[in-house]
């Protein structure tokens, strides 16, 4: 299934930050997961959606910010 990820900035706007094909195996596993890595960026699952005119998934996530 194709899944787009949103990233949530602090103003509200959602920036499409990736789009591909996930496996069955990805997909189960945001049943167990609050947070992904893409880019070595690290996101925090909010939610999903079905968006079936448009034939995928969308994850709406934010952004973490790590203090060192």
């Amino acid at each position: 299934m194709k899944v787009v990820m949103l990233e949530k900035n602090r103003d509200g706007s959602l920036v499409p930050i990736d789009e591909r094909e996930w496996t069955h195996e990805m997909l189960e596993s945001l049943h167990h997961v609050n947070y992904c890595v893409l880019g070595s960026q690290e996101y925090q699952t909010l939610e999903g959606r079905l968006n079936l005119d448009l034939e995928r998934m969308e994850l709406l996530v934010v952004k973490m910010l790590h203090e060192d």
